[in-house]
């Protein structure tokens, strides 16, 4: 997805205005950690990226494994269906949050529930399921102030904190709150990955009902926040002066 287009940001202050974003991005990252967790203990080959996915279809030709070639397909095919489905939902190029974003995370919840049942009844129809929730969450967020967010995988980002560090070590200036963002992001796709593993261990695919749950819990809050002007009401309850424009007044 490109880029959108450059948003306003103050520099001397920019961590606190994307805290929110924060927040989110590591909340969907974590979860991505742990639903993709899930997924290899059933089927040992990742759906919340499809570098893994596509490898292992290659692999399983070759081998002419054709049951496990299928499966590898159909999660490559259900992650491009997803992100393909999030572009009807929210169809913006650019980060804006809204309602739309509540329907998105409610349809992945869905998603994740039938995923949850497949798996619970050993149905390999369950990976073109999560695979296509993950599709659905990596294409919810674009990019934010020259930052390219993507929440189930952390090989983009792990490529800019190495680039920012190496600028960093040429005694070049970097932006420090993106490389303290990245870092949270990355770090909390681990952590989600640790824990679905310790609760792939004691609960097995059953697991996955926690988070398909939590994502159609947010996305109806989001829904009822946005439907009653709660987020506008919030907004001009300090409000920010009018921008100041430096051409004279005809």
């Amino acid at each position: 997805m490109p880029y959108s287009h450059p948003q306003p940001i103050e520099k001397h202050n920019a961590f606190k205005q994307v805290r929110f974003l924060a927040l989110g991005a590591i909340a969907l990252a974590g979860a991505a950690g742990f639903i993709n967790s899930i997924a290899l203990g059933f089927f040992h080959t990742p759906v919340s990226h499809m570098t893994g996915a596509v490898s292992h279809s290659g692999m399983d030709v070759a081998k002419a494994s054709w049951p496990d070639a299928f499966s590898s397909f159909t999660i490559v095919l259900g992650f491009l269906l997803g992100a393909a489905l999030n572009g009807i939902i929210i169809g913006a190029w650019k980060l804006i949050p809204g309602r739309r974003y509540g329907v998105a995370m409610i349809v992945e919840g869905c998603l994740l529930g039938a995923a949850t049942y497949l798996f619970m009844h050993k149905h390999r129809l369950g990976l073109p399921a999560v695979a296509m929730a993950c599709g659905l969450q990596n294409a919810m967020s674009s990019s934010y102030c020259g930052l390219m967010i993507r929440t189930t995988h952390v090989t983009g980002m792990m490529t800019d904190i190495g680039v920012m560090i190496g600028h960093w070590i040429r005694h070049r200036q970097i932006e420090g709150w993106k490389l303290r963002f990245l870092i949270m992001v990355v770090a909390a796709f681990g952590i989600g990955c640790w824990l679905g593993q310790l609760s792939e261990v004691r609960f097995g695919s059953a697991s996955l009902a926690l988070p398909a749950l939590t994502f159609i819990v947010t996305g109806a809050v989001l829904i009822f926040v946005y439907h009653r002007g709660l987020v506008d009401l919030l907004q001009n309850t300090n409000p920010m002066p009018p921008p100041t424009s430096s051409f004279p007044k005809r």
